[in-house]
């Protein structure tokens, strides 16, 4: 198990806390498995370190893209509940067993324990949730950007989700995308994703995880 960095000890992230010109790139692993093996193929091809939430339900559902996610060692892997509920609207016992019982199938599937990183399903969060997530050892990472891929083609394209991360480009950002498709059927962030990385490096930046950054 990582330990918390200090400055992670508030319980929750939205930036790493870096002066260095680091960017984290994060994708969520909720819905399904569209395009989710070229985004793995585009992460080998370029050498991108990034970190995987996924939840009990996608590691379940797709056994192989969970076996690969763990395999590799450059990637991290953390915790986004059971199945994807609204944290808020649960009881307290049942909000910890999404966390507790996701964190047993996250293991069994990838072979990784996914302490301390946690997201919240649709960031959705209060103090009583966050004390929830810290007592069972884990820090609430958000983001500094969305690509807003999710949305489908109603309301982004793959240039726009690319516009958003650099138009967002500091040091520390952290970068949330999703595997899977929207539901139109779009993946936008998988075909955004070899123009983020390329727009990315060209700023001088370079990719980190999100546990490999632990202070200034």
């Amino acid at each position: 198990m990582l330990a918390l960095p200090p400055a992670w000890q508030s319980g929750e992230l939205v930036r790493l806390p870096t002066r260095r010109h680091v960017v984290a790139l994060t994708f969520d692993g909720g819905g399904n498995d569209a395009s989710a093996q070229s985004v793995l193929a585009e992460l080998r091809r370029t050498g991108t370190p990034v970190t995987f939430f996924l939840t009990g339900k996608f590691v379940r559902l797709y056994p192989a893209i969970a076996h690969a996610i763990g395999a590799d060692n450059s990637w991290d892997v953390g915790n986004h509940t059971v199945d994807h509920s609204d944290m808020r609207r649960l009881p307290s016992a049942q909000a910890a067993w999404e966390i507790a019982a996701a964190q047993a199938q996250i293991a069994k599937a990838t072979g990784r324990d996914p302490h301390p990183l946690f997201r919240f399903p649709y960031g959705s969060r209060d103090a009583r949730t966050l004390a929830i997530a810290r007592r069972l050892g884990y820090v609430s990472v958000r983001w500094t950007v969305d690509t807003w891929g999710w949305m489908g083609h109603c309301c982004q394209t793959v240039g726009g989700a690319v516009r958003r991360v650099v138009d967002h480009l500091m040091p520390g950002e952290i970068v949330l995308m999703h595997l899977g498709s929207a539901h139109d059927g779009a993946t936008i962030d998988s075909q955004a994703l070899p123009q983020v990385i390329a727009a990315v490096r060209a700023r001088g930046y370079r990719f980190v995880t999100l546990a490999s950054v632990r202070r200034p």
